[in-house]
């Protein structure tokens, strides 16, 4: 767990682009498995949420075609979100930050850790926004 007043700026990054923060595993749960479709995005302290995730996610949903709901969870903080929102993008591990879309409950797409390091922002929303093209 990180003192809050260290995440609360990374948190307000998505907050202020649409981005609702999930805190517990029921409001995940009530997420995901809405009808439509669903951006999930696990945030982190590391630099790589920072300079490519974030940014990425913020980008992405300003395309004219996106998904219905944006949520976020964040690693080391809500760790019961954090499992929950994990859990339904098995059978990809743990990744953070990662990001994950689902259209009527299914994971249709996925952006793990190793995909967002050493990436360019824009390189990483053009691949958020070809799904978005997809699925929603």
């Amino acid at each position: 767990m990180y003192p809050e007043y260290l995440v609360a700026p990374m948190r307000a990054e998505l907050t202020t682009a649409g981005f609702e923060e999930l805190k517990d595993a029921d409001a995940v749960k009530n997420a995901i498995e809405s009808e439509g479709t669903v951006l999930v995005v696990v945030n982190s302290v590391c630099g790589c949420a920072a300079a490519n995730a974030r940014p990425a996610a913020r980008a992405a949903v300003t395309y004219e075609k996106h998904p219905d709901k944006l949520v976020t969870v964040f690693a080391g903080m809500e760790k019961d979100a954090v499992d929950a929102a994990r859990n339904y993008m098995l059978p990809y591990p743990p990744s953070s930050p990662s990001m994950a879309l689902f259209k009527d409950g299914k994971l249709v797409h996925i952006i793990e850790r190793h995909q967002i390091e050493g990436r360019p922002a824009q390189m990483i929303a053009d691949n958020l926004v070809y799904a978005f093209d997809q699925y929603c």
